[in-house]
């Protein structure tokens, strides 16, 4: 790219809420140093959050309205993602997936042409989730600078950067993978098999989800630049490793907004005000639960967890989607737990609520997480220490780091299903135990770490700073 080029964005999020959110974040905090950006939602993304918002006073369901009104260059456009809007994605995965693999790609390829031809200023970097297998070959097409955004932990990176490793020594893809410790992936001292990414833990390597990563990994080594949304003194020892096979990897997390940046809401459900129930409640006293947007909890964890959080009689705010047991299952809250914490004002259920602003109200004592990395990176910001509940992708490896190596959370935990009896001890040890002020002293610690390395001079800033001064000098 010319040191004088005014740099156009084209950002290109993978369509899920965990995925979109970061991206948005990214795209924003770009278009505040100048750069213009188009930011790119598939047609059936842009319904869910139009829907989402259909009460605001937005009555377009411009997601960048503020964000123009404070004079950024920042665009909306979507693109079909293959699919009708009425298809049923959470329940034909695969068949979605497949589309996303090899049909989708030809349709951001002719966005990006039209917009090469139409925009001012000219595209000069397209921004891609890393899990997109073809960015390079549209970025090279074009003559395009190719950024790829990786949303999770460095970790969750190396994870799969060196998928060939586990797989040669046998602890992936094998009818028996091996238990014993793994003490071969560079950068990770040592990690066991249980908290592999979910992927890296099945025998079958033949799924749509195992080659969407597999060649996702294969194109994100010819990228010309890789952003990270972690911190780099949150995984000092990984990051440097990835360093050495990929130099151009920035960590500048965490990417999410603070209060004094300019919001924009990519929500996908529409949000609940939490705040007027939590006002009622003393500080530290409420326990916050969400297994985030897409991952599904059997009818028996969902139910043990239910009647522990009733047991525990600790106040609490449930986030539980429609589908979170199955598209199609209903009814699956026991009527005794729901008939319970109305009497005593225990629980708030909601579908969907914004999440940093509950995390953020004094009340909130603690948060039973999925181990999603946002929610991650927002308990750390919040100093809400966590009860951890993974369920698929990167969230048993995002667990060993919350509660092996930093100490911030504990497990819910040992067992393949949940207890009640258990939930009720955790959810009551973390609240006002003595497990809790132990760990809130500890995840004091990484919060300095954050808010250390986003200020002038430190990690986070100064990698950001080092991207764009490497982007301005870069030629394709």
């Amino acid at each position: 790219m010319a040191e004088n080029t005014h740099a156009h964005a084209i950002v290109v999020p993978f369509p899920v809420q965990g995925h979109i959110k970061p991206s948005l974040n990214l795209a924003l905090k770009l278009a505040s140093q100048g750069f213009t950006i188009t930011f790119v939602t598939t047609h059936f993304t842009h319904q869910q959050i139009s829907q989402a918002h259909k009460n605001s006073t937005n009555t377009n369901h411009d997601m960048f309205f503020q964000a123009r009104n404070s004079s950024l260059d920042i665009r909306h456009v979507t693109v079909t993602d293959t699919f009708p809007l009425g298809f049923d994605r959470a329940g034909n995965q695969d068949q979605f997936w497949e589309g996303m693999l090899h049909v989708f790609p030809a349709h951001v390829d002719e966005l990006v042409d039209q917009l090469m031809n139409s925009s001012k200023p000219r595209p000069t970097c397209l921004i891609l989730d890393t899990f997109y297998n073809w960015g390079s070959k549209i970025a090279n097409k074009f003559n395009l600078v190719h950024i790829s955004f990786w949303t999770q932990s460095a970790l969750s990176f190396t994870l799969f950067y060196h998928w060939e490793l586990l797989k040669k020594n046998g602890h992936f893809g094998s009818p028996d993978n091996r238990t014993d410790v793994i003490d071969y992936i560079p950068g990770v001292q040592e990690i066991k098999p249980a908290d592999l990414i979910s992927y890296l833990q099945m025998s079958d390597t033949t799924t749509v989800a195992h080659r969407t990563c597999f060649t996702a990994f294969e194109d994100v080594r010819k990228a010309d630049f890789i952003l990270a949304n972690t911190i780099q003194e949150f995984e000092t020892d990984t990051i440097s490793s990835i360093r050495f096979h990929q130099p151009f990897f920035y960590p500048i997390g965490p990417v999410f907004l603070t209060k004094s940046e300019q919001q924009a809401s990519s929500a996908l459900w529409s949000e609940s005000d939490c705040e007027q129930w939590l006002s009622t409640k003393p500080k530290g006293s409420v326990l916050y639960a969400s297994f985030g947007s897409y991952a599904r909890v059997t009818r028996h964890d969902i139910a043990e967890i239910a009647y522990g959080l009733m047991q525990s009689e600790v106040n609490f705010i449930w986030v539980i989607r429609d589908d979170i047991v199955g598209a199609h299952e209903t009814d699956f809250l026991p009527t005794e737990f729901i008939n319970g914490i109305k009497l005593k004002d225990q629980g708030l259920l909601v579908s969907w609520c914004s999440q940093t602003e509950v995390l953020s109200n004094a009340a909130i004592g603690g948060f039973l997480t999925h181990c999603g990395w946002n929610s991650i990176l927002e308990s750390v910001w919040c100093e809400v220490p966590l009860l951890c509940f993974p369920i698929m992708t990167d969230q048993p490896s995002n667990r060993k780091l919350v509660v092996d190596d930093w100490r911030i959370g504990v497990n819910l935990s040992a067992a393949e299903e949940v207890s009640r009896e258990e939930v009720s001890m955790k959810v009551r040890n973390l609240i006002s135990g003595e497990l809790g002020n132990e760990l809130r002293v500890q995840i004091q610690k990484y919060k300095k770490l954050m808010e250390n390395g986003i200020m002038e001079g430190g990690s986070s800033h100064s990698n950001w700073n080092k991207f764009i001064h490497d982007l301005q000098i870069f030629k394709k």
